[in-house]
């Protein structure tokens, strides 16, 4: 299969490739005869009301399809390759790459760094720029895509050389500003590195990103994750109560001036440096929309008030039978999510939930965040706990689509080994009520979670 030349998977039932006899096997060749690179240049070229698509079918012989359809009609096709590309690689190896600290033997494909700019924008992904052409920036402006999220660390050129281990990171930052003037919206992400980026020149990249606004929605500071496999690597250290609390006061400050004359905050500090700081979490206002949730900036806030709003609207009760009721999650989580518990078995009598904190052995204590739980640290944490009726772990906790842990465990494996049916819950705060109350040891999806019976006492 040459480059360019794209296998049709599926289509869909009713649709325009359906009507033109189009069949999985099928390979899309040119739209308008214009060759086709990715998902993004086969998106913009088949919203023109007329298109012509050349086709190579499995018998070899080449159709060439003239389809008139309303504007911006999809041809119902579904591709082999989402993306219609292979995925770029990142060609960095920054300070702080979490996959650099991974320990050996774990699955191939959790060693990929991508840094693809493409899943910037299909998935949310951030990007440094380094893997960018010109013509990939031309594209972005013609298709006036966006937004595109963006790795900075920081705008001072020869650091971020330094902190990216490319000599061409720094000159890359001049894309932000091509960006900024064509009007692309961006969001940006600060990892924040103990006596590298921090102090003074956290503060130059927070006043230069400020100057796109409002373009630029939103910039992120989150703490470098170290894990406990770093020989070799660059020598970092860990934030501590008293760095936390600076790096607050200074981004509070900056959201004032920010707020006063754009109406946005912008500059946001992740949960992590609240709860080290030992601060209240902002109020609701104060996270824009929670622009930058998917990088852990308001996601306590959000559960916290997700999880009040359904908890007033309940109803004192006493239920016949004691309920006991098992809730495991990272060290970042825990305060919050034993709060939330003991709430419940305030108001629903005869209910008691055991809410356990699990050390990160596997990646490091250091490592405090749920998503990053395996099944190993699970299972020798919890073996010798009372678990109750059933173990609530965060749907975070497993691979996108997938029952599997990071470290290979299957869900069924962990919950054969703890002797207890799981329920994942999803990330809301109704949803975390009704897993605690309403699991019933059927196969159940009512919404709000999705309960696995995972262990059979027979």
């Amino acid at each position: 299969m040459k480059k360019n030349e794209h296998i049709i998977k599926e289509i869909k039932d009713g649709s325009i490739a359906e009507e033109f006899d189009l069949e999985p096997g099928d390979v899309i060749l040119k739209i308008n005869d214009n060759d086709i690179e990715d998902i993004f240049d086969y998106q913009y070229f088949v919203e023109d009301e007329y298109i012509e698509v050349l086709v190579r079918k499995t018998d070899g012989e080449e159709w060439l399809l003239e389809i008139d359809k309303d504007p911006d009609e999809d041809l119902g096709i579904v591709f082999e390759n989402g993306l219609m590309d292979n995925y770029r690689s990142c060609q960095n190896k920054c300070m702080f790459c979490f996959i650099d600290q991974m320990p050996k033997g774990m699955r191939e494909t959790l060693y990929f760094k991508d840094d693809d700019s493409r899943l910037s924008f299909l998935q949310g992904n951030y990007v440094t720029l380094t893997n960018m052409s010109m013509k990939d920036i031309d594209r972005i402006i013609r298709y006036h895509l966006g937004p595109i999220n963006i790795s900075v660390h920081t705008t001072n050129k020869e650091l971020r050389c330094k902190m990216l281990s490319n000599r061409f990171a720094g000159d890359a930052l001049d894309k932000i500003r091509i960006l900024y003037e064509a009007g692309i919206e961006m969001n940006g992400q600060v990892v924040l590195c103990k006596g590298v980026n921090d102090k003074d020149e956290l503060k130059r990249t927070i006043e230069d990103l400020g100057s796109y606004l409002p373009i630029m929605r939103s910039a992120s500071v989150v703490p470098a994750g170290l894990t406990k496999y770093r020989d070799g690597l660059y020598p970092l250290e860990s934030f501590n109560k008293e760095d936390a609390c600076e790096v607050i006061d200074m981004i509070e400050s900056y959201q004032k001036i920010f707020y006063e004359k754009y109406g946005l905050h912008f500059i946001q500090a992740s949960d992590e440096w609240y709860i080290l700081a030992e601060r209240d979490f902002p109020e609701e206002e104060r996270y824009d929309g929670y622009i930058q949730l998917e990088n852990g900036v308001g996601m306590m806030r959000l559960l916290w008030n997700e999880f009040m709003e359904y908890y007033e609207s309940l109803e004192p009760v006493e239920i016949e039978k004691e309920l006991v009721v098992s809730l495991a999650t990272g060290v970042l989580a825990y305060d919050m999510i034993n709060k939330m518990a003991k709430l419940i078995e305030k108001k629903i009598k005869n209910v008691r939930v055991n809410c356990y904190k699990i050390i990160n052995n596997f990646f490091g204590e250091k490592i405090t965040v749920s998503g990053l739980i395996t099944g190993t640290d699970l299972i020798d944490q919890l073996k010798d706990k009372e678990l109750g009726d059933r173990l609530l772990l965060p749907n975070n906790i497993l691979r996108s689509g997938e029952d599997v842990f990071l470290d290979d465990y299957t869900l069924q494996e962990v919950s054969d080994k703890l002797g207890v049916p799981i329920v994942i819950t999803k990330s809301d705060g109704e949803g975390f009520v009704n897993a605690i109350l309403n699991g019933d040891g059927q196969n159940k999806d009512n919404g709000n979670f999705v309960y696995i019976k995972a262990y059979d006492n027979d």
